[in-house]
């Protein structure tokens, strides 16, 4: 089967490493890519923003299977587009992703269904958003409502802290265009913890859970990235306290989803904060995570094309997931300034060597290759990711193999799985 892969960053080069491993595929195509993914499939030009030239690509290439990987096409309604051409599309309607798209959203479905989560006000004006601060005891969160690429979501300690927030928000000095909707939210405290889940409408199948770590700085210091590396262990969360989140949050949001009409079909990622009166929703998204793919992924023994289909074709529950025993952990390498300005184009070198180490996989998230050589194109540039009997051993081969890679201005946390360790 010829299978498209939607996207350019890390998460894509491991859906496509994945999908590569299938009997099953014959043609595998990813648009945009990039400069890692196109050792592994045709990539192809694409404007990830234009659903009209995302349908392009989709209607030249004719997939027998189209997995979307990132938010925005989702946001675009490119599986309902998909859906009405009768072609096989892995990823939730734009209605369906409406539990990633709208924080107050997600929140009110929550709410409607009895999903843990923390007390919050939907505010539609900057005046309504200060008065609902006088609700909340700090540390207080402030939410912009929409996509915000993680830069929406801000943890104000003071009072004066949070007002200034909303100003921001609803000003669109913060990013860039102007909030319509805010969310102010109760803070949670203890860990956090990656659940995901497949999906086909009305059954629900856990992956491996993780923990990702979503600040620049080591020591959990500094502001919040897309993420900077991410570790699974088997034993991050027992056997019941597995169950309890699969049944009472995950299976109760695939169940909600389909009692309003809105199945949601792909892979559901609940994002935990397991607190000391138990586990409890901070955010959903409607797609694969990243960099926790990147972790999780490479644990998986079963057929993962053969996953994504049993999901599209309403089969989850006639089929089996394998995983390998043991740890995974994924170290991103990132540009100097990064969340914030950063240079691109620098050279980037050892990645043979670094390959060379038993158990790794390093997946390009902002690389393109010119000339023979690989180049620094984004933010977060490289998920360097590695398999060990124990989260020791995993993370002692992660970040020996990141240790022989150099480009200038690298940047990447010594810490990741601290919390593990401690």
């Amino acid at each position: 089967m010829k299978v498209l892969v939607i996207g350019a960053g890390g998460r894509e080069h491991v859906l496509c490493a994945a999908i590569c491993r299938s009997s099953r595929v014959s043609e595998l195509v990813c648009a945009p890519g990039n400069g890692g993914i196109a050792s592994l499939a045709k990539c192809l030009p694409v404007n990830q923003k234009s659903l009209d030239d995302l349908l392009r690509v989709v209607e030249a290439e004719r997939p027998d299977l189209t997995v979307i990987g990132p938010e925005l096409p989702l946001s675009l309604g490119l599986a309902d587009q998909l859906q009405q051409r009768s072609l096989a599309v892995f990823g939730p309607t734009q209605e369906a992703a409406l539990l990633e798209t709208s924080k107050a959203h997600a929140k009110r479905f929550m709410q409607r269904h009895s999903i843990p989560t923390a007390n919050y006000a939907v505010c539609e004006s900057r005046q309504e958003a200060q008065a609902a601060l006088e609700m909340f005891k700090l540390p207080v969160v402030i939410k912009a409502d929409g996509l915000a690429a993680g830069k929406g979501v801000l943890i104000c300690e003071s009072r004066e802290e949070a007002a200034q927030a909303i100003v921001d928000l609803f000003s669109g000095q913060l990013l860039g265009t102007p909030a319509r909707t805010v969310v102010v939210e109760e803070h949670l405290t203890g860990d956090e913890l990656s659940f995901l889940v497949f999906s086909d409408g009305k059954h629900a199948a856990p992956l491996v859970p993780a923990q990702d770590h979503k600040r620049i700085g080591e020591g959990d210091t500094g502001p919040n990235t897309g993420g900077m590396g991410v570790y699974t262990t088997d034993t991050m969360l027992d056997p019941k306290m597995s169950d309890w989140i699969l049944h009472h949050i995950a299976q109760r949001t695939i169940d909600g989803m389909a009692a309003e009409e809105t199945p949601f079909v792909g892979v559901l990622y609940c994002g935990i904060m397991m607190t000391a009166t138990g586990p409890m929703v901070l955010e959903y998204n409607a797609r694969f995570g990243d960099p926790e793919t990147q972790a999780i992924l490479p644990r998986m023994e079963s057929d993962l094309v053969e996953g994504l289909e049993a999901c599209v074709e309403g089969r989850l529950s006639d089929t089996e997931f394998r995983w390998k025993r043991g740890a995974s952990a994924c170290i991103v390498a990132a540009s100097e300034g990064y969340p914030g300005n950063y240079e691109t184009g620098r050279i980037i070198t050892g990645l043979d060597a670094a390959a060379q180490i038993p158990n790794v996989q390093i997946f390009h998230a902002g690389t393109a290759r010119e000339n023979g050589a690989y180049r620094t194109a984004g933010g977060r540039v490289l998920g360097v990711a590695a398999t060990g009997p124990s989260l020791s051993d995993a993370l002692g081969s992660a970040y020996a193999a990141i240790d022989r890679i150099h480009f200038e201005g690298m940047v990447f946390r010594r810490d990741i799985g601290h919390r593990a360790l401690r």
